[in-house]
């Protein structure tokens, strides 16, 4: 999906020409502007905008898509009169590298929930073949129950708050779409492979629905976007390098 849109976009390859990031940052303080972020693990998205929102004194800052906290890859981060683009952006359907871990599942579907032993049944899913085939099997449009421990509202309330508190919620399952399934390679227990999927789609509720349909259980292991619509992980900029550009602008 491409995305038309007339803001300038922060790119690795402007860290080294300071008349271009001086340009980028008056841009985005005046008329809009973009920021490719690669996000580290152990970040929420939420406190990329916040660092940034404080780093560049610009009040409307909103990234175009959620990334787990253990994700990593590209967040798309608009400024000023570009957060009237973040819909659009976050439309686009998005890549990840994937690797799930199988033979067991957590409560967040997720490595940063406790594994629960699963075992049954594993011995007979080792098998590539019927592992692939059960992936494959998630290609095309479906209906997906998110996870547990997701940013879903219910009402005031986010979904996992109230799965920490033990408040019961009824699940909201959503249509999405899954695009392609692609680079599988299998060393159990783990899977990894690249996945192409709507906008909506939890990565999570794959690896838990995958590891459901094989018997033996799976979650997230490792998640790494690189792509969304039109951008890509491989032009993006960490936190750290803003942090240096808006710094030297200012001396």
């Amino acid at each position: 999906m491409m995305v038309k849109h007339e803001w300038k976009v922060l790119t690795r390859g402007m860290l080294a020409d300071a008349e271009a990031q001086k340009d980028w940052l008056e841009s985005a303080r005046e008329s809009g502007a973009v920021a490719l972020i690669d996000k580290h693990e152990n970040w929420t998205s939420f406190d990329c905008v916040a660092k940034l929102r404080n780093l560049t004194r610009i009040k409307r800052v909103g990234h175009a898509g959620t990334l787990d906290p253990l994700a990593t890859g590209l967040l798309v981060v608009c400024f000023g009169k570009a957060t009237k683009g973040v819909a659009s952006f976050q439309d686009a359907n998005k890549t990840y590298d994937v690797v799930v871990k199988l033979g067991a599942g957590t409560q967040s579907d997720d490595r940063a929930g406790e594994e629960t032993t699963r075992g049954e049944g594993e011995e007979e899913v080792r098998d590539g073949e019927q592992i692939t085939e059960a992936l494959k099997s998630f290609l095309g449009t479906q209906i997906q129950v998110p996870p547990r421990f997701s940013a879903i509202r219910h009402g005031r309330r986010r979904q996992y708050d109230m799965a920490r508190a033990g408040v019961e919620f009824a699940d909201r399952p959503r249509v999405v779409d899954i695009e392609s399934i692609d680079s599988i390679h299998i060393s159990w227990p783990f899977v990894s492979f690249t996945l192409t999927c709507s906008t909506g789609t939890y990565v999570r509720s794959v690896a838990r629905d995958l590891g459901d349909k094989l018997g033996c259980g799976g979650y997230v292991w490792s998640l790494r976007r690189t792509r969304s619509g039109d951008f890509y992980v491989d032009d993006a900029v960490c936190v750290e390098d803003v942090v240096l550009f808006v710094e030297r602008t200012a001396a």
